[in-house]
């Protein structure tokens, strides 16, 4: 009997212990709010209380600079104002009256968090603070960030002044498909053309702590508390994490994008070209642009299906398809008419994926 039991023990073990070395526990995270989002896709691997609407501090400026990269106006320079100057907070010590290109201003936006710097950006871009801010929240709609409000454009206390930890990972996906922007955020060090000094990136994991940190944003207030929104890059798949409100936020982004590159791999489940989508009483032939890749756990892929929906048949975009995972959207990709498939549809695909992102979670 003993024997049997011994047996079976061994046969148990050797059952489980496979189980074990492919379930890796979810990090254990010291944010209040935290995510992890895979870029391409959109497809949130990790999330804890992820649409709570919170103080969001400094992370505020990544909006502030992706307006200011996506107004074309770089080269200009801006006047700094009595009211720049005396923004409080973190500053980048402009003086009344200075003029400094915007770009220098992002990069004193970025690496430094300078708030003075916010606001002389937000006057020659938008005309004030305020026309400044309209655009902030005209832009959060369009991407998607349907729990935010934008009051300034440094991120300083305000009852109006919030969002959430998607909200802001949708905001670092869609800055991040920015070449300009990726070069800023990544920069971790920069010497302004009117400076006899650089400035240094304050983003520590950029600069000391993870190798494959790509770029991102800190934050802090005290009614916020410490908030981070960066970005990596691993086994050719790029992560995105925030943390809001969070006391060891290095070491959380850390544990999350080291789980998430262990345990995902960035999978191609449909291969670009002829697809067919289903109308009334009808299939039609459409066409994907792309590759359809998505992150992956080991042996999801075989519990993924499809659905497809046919939109209007004489359009360029004639439908689209949604791919799903144990009853979970995870991404949704627009189907084109089949009758130019190798057409340059980049605006209309552009717009598409934005407007998408916010659908699936």
């Amino acid at each position: 009997m003993r024997y049997i039991l011994s047996v079976l023990s061994v046969l148990l073990l050797a059952l489980i212990n496979p189980l074990i070395g492919h379930a890796s526990p979810k990090p254990n995270v010291s944010a209040n709010n935290a995510i992890l989002m895979e870029q391409s896709s959109g497809r949130v691997l990790f999330e804890k209380k992820a649409n709570e609407k919170q103080s969001i501090a400094s992370i505020t400026k990544v909006m502030t600079a992706i307006i200011a990269i996506e107004s074309r106006k770089m080269d200009e320079k801006a006047t700094t104002s009595r009211r720049a100057i005396y923004t409080e907070g973190s500053s980048i010590y402009l003086e009344q009256g200075e003029k400094m290109t915007v770009e220098d201003l992002v990069y004193g936006l970025m690496l430094r968090s300078g708030n003075d710097a916010a606001v002389a950006i937000s006057e020659h871009i938008g005309g004030s603070v305020e026309g400044f801010v309209y655009l902030m929240n005209e832009k959060a709609k369009w991407i998607g960030m349907n729990n935010t409000h934008f009051d300034n454009p440094h991120g300083l206390e305000s009852d109006n002044h919030y969002s959430t930890a998607y909200d802001m990972a949708l905001l670092m996906r869609y800055a991040m498909e920015n070449d300009y922007f990726k070069e800023i955020t990544g920069t971790t060090t920069y010497q302004a053309k009117t400076r006899s000094y650089a400035w240094q990136n304050k983003n520590k994991l950029l600069t000391q702590y993870y190798d494959y940190c790509t770029g991102g944003k800190t934050g802090f207030t005290k009614k916020a508390g410490r908030t981070l929104l960066t970005s990596a890059n691993k086994n050719k798949m790029n992560l995105i994490a925030v943390t809001l409100n969070a006391p060891d936020d290095w070491r959380d982004h850390m544990e999350m994008y080291e789980w998430g590159f262990d345990n995902f791999d960035l999978t191609s489940i449909k291969e670009k070209g002829k697809t067919q989508i289903s109308g009334e009483n009808k299939n039609v032939t459409g066409f994907l642009h792309d590759n359809v890749q998505v992150p992956l756990a080991k042996g999801e892929i075989e519990n993924i299906k499809s659905r497809s929906v046919l939109l209007q048949e004489d359009a360029d975009k004639i439908g689209e398809t949604t791919f799903i995972l144990d009853s979970k959207p995870i991404v949704t990709v627009p189907v084109f008419s089949e009758k130019n498939p190798e057409s340059d549809n980049f605006l209309k695909d552009v717009f598409y994926v934005f407007k998408q992102i916010s659908r699936w979670r």
